[in-house]
């Protein structure tokens, strides 16, 4: 059987799933939006408690990282991403998300050949472009700000 481009996209289209994009994009928006207001409601907090920007902003991460493991550990932000999609992607709270889901699938092999080597396994890709990029655009502000 020869499957043109025009037979795959039709075969593709009714295979895939009906989805409503504005009710995802806006309940994506929606969850994403709370969470950074979260975020900022800390942010806010601490520096009326004396803080610094920095500081308060170190500690809003950590925060937000930890509420984010806990909520995975427990199953809640999987069910959360299920309903709000991309909106659960906001970066730091994303990142931890990831970063313990893993922890928690390789917790049965062993701490050290399970979680330990698979922690970083979809966030690592991420940490190495990464850090890789930022030593690049590093090496360029040099030579260009000169």
């Amino acid at each position: 059987m020869n499957i043109t481009p025009e037979l795959y996209g039709e075969m593709s289209r009714q295979a895939s799933p009906k989805s409503n994009a504005k009710v995802n994009v806006s309940a994506a928006f929606l969850v994403g939006g709370a969470i950074c207001v979260i975020g900022q409601l800390f942010m806010s907090m601490f520096e009326y408690y004396g803080l610094d920007k920095t500081e308060a902003g170190t500690w809003t991460s950590i925060i937000l990282v930890g509420l984010s493991s806990i909520s995975t550990g427990f199953g809640w932000y999987q069910k959360l991403a299920k309903h709000a999609g991309a909106g659960t992607l906001v970066p730091i709270t994303g990142f931890s998300n990831a970063i313990s889901s893993s922890a928690i699938e390789a917790k049965s092999e062993g701490y050290v050949l399970g979680v330990g080597s698979k922690i970083f396994t979809i966030a690592g890709p991420v940490i190495l472009y990464g850090c890789s990029a930022s030593v690049l655009y590093g090496i360029l502000y040099y030579i260009f700000s000169r």
